[in-house]
C-alpha cells in the first residue's frame, strides 16, 4: 500500500484548523478544509495526524497516532475529497478505544464534515 499523502509543515495543520470546520467523536477530532489549489504535481488530498499532551506521555500519543494512521489508510482512500486536506487529533480514549467503533468514528465525522463542506461551498456560489 503507498503510503498517505501527508501534511508536514505547521503552517499546513494551522491553515486546516483556521477553516472552523471540526467534528468531534468520541474516538478523535476531525478537522477538514478545502487544499490551498490541486495541481497535478500535488496529491489529490492530504491527511495529518496529531495529539497533545492530553492524550498520555508519548507512548500513548504514538499509540493513538498509530491506530489514526491505521484507520485513515483504510478510509481515506475510498472516502477522501480531491483537494481537501484533514487533521485528525487524538482524543483520550483514542488508544483504548475498540478499532471497529474508531472506524466508525473516522466515517462519521468525514460525512459530516463533507456535509458542512458542501454546504459552506453552497453559500459561496
Amino acid at each position: 500500500m503507498a503510503p498517505l499523502p501527508r501534511l508536514t509543515r505547521r503552517a499546513e495543520f494551522l491553515r486546516v484548523a483556521a477553516a472552523r470546520r471540526k467534528y468531534v467523536a468520541p474516538g478523535l477530532i476531525l478537522q477538514a478544509a478545502a487544499g490551498p489549489g490541486a495541481s497535478p504535481a500535488e496529491p489529490v488530498w492530504r491527511v495529518g495526524f496529531t495529539a497533545s499532551r492530553k492524550v498520555g506521555n508519548a507512548v500513548a500519543r504514538n499509540r493513538a497516532k498509530r491506530r489514526l494512521r491505521a484507520a485513515a489508510s483504510q478510509l481515506l482512500p475510498l472516502l477522501g475529497r480531491e483537494g481537501h486536506d484533514y487533521v485528525l487529533v487524538a482524543r483520550a480514549s483514542t488508544g483504548t478505544r475498540v478499532f471497529e467503533a474508531l472506524l466508525a468514528d473516522v466515517t462519521a465525522a468525514l460525512g459530516a464534515a463533507h456535509r458542512g463542506l458542501d454546504r459552506k461551498a453552497g453559500e459561496a456560489s
